[in-house]
């Protein structure tokens, strides 16, 4: 018992003895981790002080609102990662290297070296005048960004409404015209503040006697025909403020054609244009919209109208006796003729709905045409008249009488929201270009505020820049250096703009994305053009990445055309067809050309010509006699308009834009906003 005691005893002290040293070794962990902390604490605040605050907004700290923060917060990722690997046409270190000196000294001013040898005018190639009219645009250029950046111009009263300067500009609820006047007015009439909702036109004319027509843009000739007899006119609204030194957009076409119409019928053709891009016509040729077509406000889109093939007999007796028998009554019908005749007077209303226009004639419906995304009633700023009529008068009643900003600049949005990311440490996936002009603010902030809102362009994995030329107006240059400050999406190309030399603009992307970017693939676009940025960079992602490429819609053996407005003479292209060339809306290429194109640039061996995507199509034949590329065509690469299942889509207004995006965001494939 005793000793059994004695065991226990010793047990008890053994554990006593352990807990204590255990406690001890505690306390000294406890001492050595508080040591430590107040070390680290001691070095790594002044750290914080000299690094982080610095970075700090000054603004102060506010709540931002929730509606606000989830819709600017529900793309935010981490930050671009290093790529995991090196391809042949990755930047090489020395590049790489160059590009990181640059970034610290970035401005918005392009880094691309020009100087007098750029533009050699001793060339003795085709390009002997473009290099001429290049040199000149680039000191021009040259002199006007120096006075931008020296203050001399001031804004001054850039942002203040202007005065009317005579009574047309004026917001008066009615306008009219006689036939003198307008005539003198060149055929239009001018609405100073647009339309509204309710407003109304009436139009009072005569059309005149068909005339033979032997021009095949006008009459469609046919076999064994010397010439077609033709009378039609037009009727116009057009957007004359809604652009500056283009053509301006057709709002609203409308077009009788009594005679002349490939159809050989009198017909009603109505549509829209926009940047020399017409859309999908409306025909009316004397059948009555069926029960189930969409209807504008209520009215159908054509009325019935007799044409010279319905069938119009006499009933027979059996078939009258037949009916009477069996109780059914003959319904009366009126059959109209088509609302226009030659020589005779007509009047016509032009009215503004709810859902679209509508046009009258002698009183009665003819026509109802939807409104199409991309214009406001506002836009319609000015009514034409022009064909095979005379107009004896004009009288547009129920106009707005609020005068709307016609600057330009109204469209741009000062929010901190559309700022661009800044650009990372390391380089990106994809670069993408977008050619714009001076005056383009409308274009560039509804580019802003729909495909660079997609999660890869906010999170720097993409880099989306505007590429911009000086504009000849020097108020448009001051707001266009203020957008590009306060955005830090723009690049500026410091030549006079001239659609001559967008080809310059080219090389600039070209430059950027190479060096300042260091991108894998660089892509071409413009701002009037939408694009898909996912699906954009998973074509390029399969192309193996060992192999240059250049994607687009490619057009193979095309041929110069040698008259009309795009007309190239043989001095400026002396070959009969163009190299295989992507159409300029939106094209991509691998890395290794576009240091191609900037190096031969440098060393003045790059030849220009005035068309942009033949000019790539041509440094990429070069490029390919030393090392192969592959020419990856795709329809998708939409040039005209929009079409379904599309990588991009060309000639989209600002409103078309927005539209294309909330559906995008909306469904689950990408749709087109055509229409309405």
């Amino acid at each position: 018992m005793k000793k059994s005691k004695l065991l226990k005893l010793d047990r008890l002290d053994r554990f006593d003895m352990f807990i204590s040293l255990a406690k001890q070794r505690s306390v000294q962990i406890l001492f050595i981790v508080g040591f430590l902390y107040l070390v680290l604490v001691t070095v790594e605040i002044p750290f914080v002080f000299r690094t982080r605050l610095n970075t700090l907004s000054q603004e102060p700290l506010t709540r931002v609102p929730k509606l606000a923060s989830e819709v600017e917060f529900q793309y935010k990722e981490a930050p671009s990662r290093p790529l995991n690997w090196v391809s042949e046409n990755a930047p090489t270190p020395t590049q790489f290297q160059h590009q990181k000196q640059l970034k610290p000294q970035s401005t918005i001013l392009s880094r691309l070296s020009f100087d007098a040898e750029s533009f050699d005018p001793t060339a003795k190639d085709g390009s002997l005048e473009l290099h001429k009219s290049a040199k000149v645009a680039w000191e021009v250029g040259r002199k006007l960004w120096e006075e931008l950046e020296s203050g001399e111009v001031k804004i001054g009263s850039i942002n203040k409404p202007k005065k009317p300067k005579n009574e047309s500009e004026l917001c008066r609820p009615s306008v009219s015209l006689s036939e003198s006047e307008f005539l003198a007015h060149g055929k239009v009439m001018v609405l100073p503040c647009g339309l509204t909702l309710g407003s109304h036109i009436t139009v009072v004319g005569k059309p005149r006697a068909a005339h033979a027509e032997t021009n095949p843009r006008i009459a469609l000739l046919k076999s064994g025909e010397d010439s077609v007899m033709v009378s039609q006119f037009m009727m116009e609204l057009q957007g004359l403020k809604t652009v500056d030194g283009e053509d301006p957009p057709r709002i609203l076409h409308f077009n009788p054609r009594l005679k002349g119409d490939w159809s050989r019928k009198p017909v009603i053709e109505q549509n829209t244009c926009y940047r020399m891009q017409w859309g999908t016509a409306m025909r009316c040729e004397g059948w009555k919209s069926k029960a189930d077509n969409e209807t504008v406000d209520g009215q159908v889109k054509c009325e019935k109208w007799i044409r010279d093939d319905n069938d119009r007999s006499v009933e027979s007796n059996a078939t009258w006796w037949l009916k009477r028998l069996i109780g059914r009554t003959k319904k009366v019908t009126v059959d109209w003729p088509f609302p226009f005749t030659e020589g005779k007077l007509f009047v016509l209303t032009l009215s503004a709905g709810l859902e679209g226009y509508h046009v009258s004639v002698d009183g009665r419906h003819i026509t109802s045409f939807p409104y199409r995304t991309g214009y406001t009633l506002e836009d319609a700023t000015g009514l034409m008249l022009n064909g095979d009529v005379d107009v004896h008068s004009i009288f547009a009643a129920s106009l707005p009488t609020s005068h709307p900003s016609f600057a330009p600049q109204r469209h741009l949005e000062m929010s901190n929201r559309w700022k661009a990311p800044p650009l990372p440490e390391q380089p990106v996936d994809l670069f993408i270009g977008v050619l714009s002009a001076g005056n383009h603010f409308a274009e560039r902030m509804a580019v802003r505020k729909s495909w660079m809102q997609h999660k890869l362009v906010k999170s720097s994995h993409v880099v989306a820049r505007f590429f911009v030329a000086m504009h000849a107006r020097k108020e448009v240059n001051v707001e266009l250096k203020r957008e590009a400050e306060f955005f830090a999406d723009i690049v500026i190309v410091p030549y006079m703009d001239n659609y001559d030399l967008v080809v310059l603009k080219t090389v600039a992307i070209c430059e950027y994305g190479g060096r300042v970017a260091a991108a894998k693939y660089i892509m071409k676009s413009d701002d009037d053009t939408f694009v898909r940025v996912d699906a954009v960079i998973n074509e390029a992602k399969k192309v193996h990445p060992d192999r240059s490429f250049y994607i687009g819609n490619i057009n193979y053996y095309h041929r110069p055309l040698r008259a009309g407005k795009w007309a190239v003479t043989y001095e400026e292209w002396a070959e009969e067809v163009y190299p295989p060339y992507a159409n300029g809306p939106g094209y991509i290429m691998s890395s290794d050309i576009a240091h191609f194109i900037v190096s031969e640039f440098e060393k003045h061996n790059l030849s220009l010509f005035k068309m942009e995507d033949v000019s790539m199509g041509m440094w990429v034949e070069k490029f390919n006699s030393s090392k192969a590329v592959d020419y990856i065509h795709s329809l998708k690469f939409c040039q005209f308009g929009c079409i379904e299942g599309y990588y991009t889509a060309h000639y989209q207004s600002p409103r078309q834009m927005m539209c294309m995006w909330d559906k995008l965001q909306k469904q689950t494939r990408p749709q087109c906003c055509n229409m309405r």
